[in-house]
Parts: structure tokens; C-alpha cells; sequence
């Protein structure tokens, strides 16, 4: 009885094996992927057996997904991740999606540290961006990294196995970043670069012209762009690019440089055309004068072209010989027709310098041509400064009447405050300096130079004095007779101290002075009331006695004054 009992109980080997088989169970670790075999497929889950003493369902969704059909069938050997060795139920719970997520994960992380590319499809719109499944694992695809440049529809992009590139990696928070943009510019500058190496500089080719900018245009030329400048599109100004190209039409351009490094690519268009500028010299001499059309206006000049593609410029100083810091805008406008002259051409420097004033003749030649020195003109007080008054001319021009060319006698300080602006003023041209651009006048040159037409007035003789203003320093006088006019000082007045008062005389009085000089180059004569009374005392002693006669000087004066009346009375009587 006992041996049947020992018999059909377990061994010890038995038990050793179970024992085994447990541990064999136990090294199945929850967390790790691995291989089972598809044993039956029922409804919407797959039945497969992972190598334990039962088995374990997955949904048929997991083996699906967003460029994967389901196709797996029974014996198909797939990876699974074991999530529990048994449940409830008493089976094993796996799952297909997260052993292909841990897979994915093992491969992205050798592509992201190889900087390879990886494959993976948009599934899914999400804020700022997008997700991509890169083959079990979800990555976000930022909106910036989408393409080269932002676009509107992502929909032909959707569900379409593509090439990523891996930013950014992260396995304990699970974050993936990758860029679409990264592998187009790679793939466009791989292009760039091959059709680059098939062009060359001076080759002439055929383009469409892609965008239009301020300073020029981008023209594709079949996969490259290149830039065709605004000064390269024609031999004459162009202001804007619009002006010539349309954004679609097709352009014929030279290669003018090409940058190896950078890829960039110089184009022109008036290369294929002569250029106007090689007999530039020959055809606008110096001095000739042309038509042309104002084309720019600037602070400094204007810009007019003489024909396509040539242009010169009328500096404002050459614009007007009357009209000075003027702004050329308010001489002429764009568009207007003018007659210029050539004043200058540099070839090598594609200059031409234009005149317009020399057009119309230098108004100080044509005035001097009509106003010669001392001819009397008449002019408007345009204004007064503290050496001189300007008048208004024929021909816009400006005369000028020096404070010393005002009056013969007078202070020109004196004399110009008389002036107000406005008033019309009569003059003598004294000078043209064409060149300077100078015209000088006199008013005192109207009437004659009371000097020249005055006698010779020796030292010592006695003239008669009119008195044209009492002064507190003396008396302003005209010599009788003359328009010469000069001043006595207080000290010339008499002889006697306490008699040089001024108030003594009245305007309009006469009165006797003797020449103390007289010079008429230098128009100074000066006069004395005091020499004269010296000069007569003098006379008087000689005459009738000195004070060592025992005559006082009182009866000497008086005899010489009643002798003085004795002769006047008789010179009345006859």
C-alpha cells in the first residue's frame, strides 16, 4: 500500500523540476519584450503563446497603424511586451504596441546619437504642431519644422511614411522633437550644390522670375534661385523692379558670379545688351547741350537721362544762377523735359556732369552787356545790413550801395537809416564783377563830387560858412556857395575859452572861418572861427599899435573895429 502511495506521488525529481520551471517563469521578467507565436486568431484579438502554461490575447488594433495594415495570421512569431505573467483569468497580459514602443525606442536612440534620419507619419494635429509615429513611438513635430517655409494645409502631408530628423530625445518623460525642415534643407542644398557645379559664370540661361523685392528680384532657374539685381536689369534707371519684371514671366539672364560657399547666384539682364557707356565721350562733347528727361530728384541734383541707359546729373549748384540753397524739387519735377549742357564726362566712372543754369546765359554778363559802369538804373531796397543796402535788379540779381558810396558828406550809418525795404532807389553802376557774381552802385554818385567841382581854397583864407546843425561837440557848416560840408570842433569857436559854446549859434546862421587845410584828394578841408579871430587880432596890432605903445589891447580892437566900419560904410556909400 505504501509503495502504490510513494508510486503515485510526485518525486524528487519531480519537484525539481517544477521547482526549476518556476524559476524558468520567474526569469520571463515583467517589463521586457519577448517572442511569441501567434496560435489563433478570434473576433478583434490574436491568441499567442509566449512559452508559459498559458497564453496571452492582444487586440488586433495594436498590429495596425497609420501606414500598417493588419495582416498577421496564425504562426506568425511577434515581439510583445509582458505586462503581468498572469491575471485573474489566469492569463498572461502582453501588449504589441508597447513592445514595438520599446523597440523603436532602442533604434531612435542610436539613430538620434548617429544623427540619421528616421521614418515616421503625421497622424495627428495638436497644439503647436503635430505628432508623428516613428514606427510604435509618438514624436511631436513643431509647426516651424514642418517645411522650409510656412505653409497653410498640412493635410497632403498627413499618413505618408516620410524621413525626420531627431532634435530633441528624452526616455524618461517620453518626449521626442523631430524637424521635417532639417531634412528638406539638406535635400535642397544636396541639390543646390549639383546644380550649382553645373553652372557657370557668363553662361546665359533661361528663368522664371519667383518674387519681386525693392532692391530686385529672385528668379528660379529650374530648382536654384538667383538674384538679379535692380541695377543689373537695364543700362537706364530702374526705380523699382516692377517697372520691367512680373512675378511668373519668363527672363533670359546672364550668371554674373556664383559663390561656391554660400551658393548664391548674381545675375544680370543688361549684360546681354551693349553697353551704351563705350563711345559715351564722342557722342556728349563738353559744352554741347542736349534734351533730356528728369528721371530722380535728390537732395544733392537731379538725374536726367539723355537716352536709355545713359544719365547724368545736374548738381544743385548748376541749377540756377540765382536761386541759391534751393532744393532741386522746387526747380524742376520728375518727368519734365529740360535743356542741359555737358560740363564734364568720366567714362571710367560712368559720370556725366550736366548744367542747367549755363542754358540760360549768366545774367551778371547779360547785365553788365546792358547796364555798363555808370549807367543810372533803378532797383526796390531788398534789403539793409551794417556795410552797405541791397537793391533788386533786372535778371533776379542784387546790387549792392557800399555805406561809403551813400553820401558825399554824411556818415553812411547816418545816411542808409533814411532807407526802408520797399523803396525804389535810383543808382550808378560802379562795378560788375561777373565772375564773383558782384554788381556795385553809388547813390552818391548821382550828383557831382563836391570836391572835384569846388576852387582851390589855400591855408589861412577866409570863408563864409552856413550852419547846418549846432552840435554839442561843435557846429556842422557848408561852405557858401559849395556842397562841401565839414565840421568845426568845439575848441575851433573862439579864441576866448568861455565863448566856445556851440548855443551861441543858430542853424542857418552865417559865419566867417579861416582854412586851417584843405585836402581834395583826400576831400578834408577844415575850417576855424578861432584862427580867424587870432589871425584879425594879429592884423589889428600890426596896425595900430601894441600893447608896448601903452595902447591896451581893448582900444587896439576898437580902433580896428571902427576902421573895419569906417571902410564898410564907404564901400556902401559907392
Amino acid at each position: 500500500m505504501l509503495s502504490a502511495a510513494k508510486a503515485a506521488s510526485p518525486s524528487f525529481e519531480d519537484f525539481a523540476s517544477l521547482l526549476e520551471e518556476s524559476f524558468t517563469i520567474n526569469d520571463l521578467a515583467e517589463g521586457s519584450v519577448i517572442r511569441g507565436t501567434v496560435i489563433g486568431i478570434e473576433k478583434d484579438v490574436a491568441i499567442i503563446d509566449i512559452g508559459l502554461k498559458t497564453e496571452g490575447r492582444v487586440a488586433l488594433k495594436e498590429f495596425a497603424g497609420p501606414d500598417r495594415a493588419i495582416t498577421i495570421k496564425v504562426g506568425d512569431q511577434v515581439d510583445v511586451y509582458l505586462e503581468r505573467v498572469e491575471n485573474a483569468l489566469g492569463e498572461a497580459v502582453i501588449s504589441r504596441d508597447k513592445a514595438r514602443r520599446e523597440e523603436s525606442w532602442v533604434n531612435l536612440e542610436k539613430a538620434y546619437e548617429a544623427q540619421i534620419k528616421v521614418n515616421g507619419t503625421i497622424f495627428n494635429v495638436v497644439k503647436g504642431g503635430y505628432t508623428v509615429d516613428l514606427d510604435g513611438a509618438t514624436a511631436f513635430l513643431p509647426r516651424s519644422q514642418v517645411d522650409i517655409r510656412p505653409i497653410r494645409d498640412v493635410g497632403p502631408l498627413m499618413n505618408i511614411l516620410q524621413p525626420f530628423q531627431i532634435l530633441k530625445m528624452d526616455r524618461r518623460r517620453g518626449n521626442i522633437v523631430v524637424s521635417r525642415r532639417t531634412v528638406l534643407e539638406e535635400t535642397r542644398a544636396e541639390a543646390r550644390s549639383e546644380l550649382v557645379a553645373n553652372l557657370e559664370e557668363g553662361q546665359v540661361i533661361d528663368g522664371v522670375v519667383k518674387n519681386i523685392t525693392d532692391y530686385g528680384a529672385f528668379v528660379d532657374l529650374g530648382g536654384i534661385d538667383g538674384l538679379l539685381h535692380v541695377t543689373d536689369i537695364a543700362w537706364r534707371r530702374v526705380n523699382h523692379p516692377s517697372e520691367v519684371l512680373t512675378v511668373g514671366g519668363s527672363v533670359k539672364v546672364k550668371i554674373i558670379k556664383i559663390n561656391q560657399e554660400t551658393h548664391r547666384i548674381s545675375l544680370g539682364m543688361k549684360q546681354l545688351q551693349g553697353d551704351p557707356w563705350g563711345e559715351i565721350a564722342e557722342k556728349f562733347p563738353v559744352d554741347s547741350k542736349f534734351t533730356g528727361r528728369v528721371t530722380n530728384i535728390t537732395d544733392y541734383g537731379a538725374f536726367v537721362e539723355l537716352e536709355p541707359g545713359i544719365e547724368g546729373l545736374i548738381h544743385v549748384s548748376e541749377m540756377s544762377w540765382t536761386k541759391k540753397n534751393v532744393h532741386p524739387g522746387k526747380i524742376l519735377s520728375t518727368s519734365q523735359e529740360v535743356e542741359v549742357q555737358v560740363l564734364e564726362v568720366d567714362p571710367s566712372k560712368r559720370r556725366i556732369s550736366l548744367g542747367l543754369k549755363q542754358t540760360t546765359g549768366n545774367p551778371w554778363a547779360n547785365f553788365i552787356e546792358k547796364y555798363p559802369v555808370g549807367t543810372i538804373i533803378e532797383g526796390e531796397v531788398k534789403n539793409k545790413t551794417e556795410f552797405g543796402l541791397f537793391l533788386g535788379l533786372e535778371g533776379d540779381v542784387d546790387g549792392m550801395v557800399h555805406l561809403s558810396d551813400l553820401d558825399w558828406n554824411r556818415p553812411g550809418e547816418q545816411v542808409i537809416e533814411e532807407f526802408k525795404k520797399g523803396d525804389m532807389v535810383r543808382a550808378t553802376v560802379l562795378d560788375v564783377d561777373v565772375e564773383k557774381e558782384r554788381i556795385s552802385l553809388g547813390i552818391k554818385q548821382l550828383g557831382g563830387d563836391p570836391f572835384a567841382e569846388a576852387g582851390e581854397y589855400k591855408k589861412n583864407q577866409v570863408v563864409t560858412c552856413e550852419i547846418i546843425e549846432v552840435k554839442e561837440q561843435g557846429l556842422e557848416v557848408k561852405i557858401t556857395g559849395t556842397d562841401i560840408a565839414t565840421f568845426i570842433k568845439r575848441t575851433e569857436l573862439s579864441r576866448d575859452r568861455n565863448e566856445q559854446r556851440p548855443d551861441r549859434f543858430a542853424a542857418g546862421e552865417k559865419i566867417d572861418a579861416r582854412v586851417l587845410t584843405f585836402d581834395r584828394k583826400a576831400r578834408k578841408i577844415q575850417v576855424s572861427i578861432k584862427a580867424l579871430e587870432m589871425a584879425e587880432e594879429k592884423e589889428a596890432i600890426a596896425q595900430f599899435g601894441s600893447s608896448d605903445s601903452g595902447a591896451s589891447l581893448g582900444d587896439i580892437l576898437g580902433a580896428a573895429l571902427k576902421k573895419s566900419a569906417k571902410n564898410e560904410a564907404a564901400a556902401k556909400a559907392e
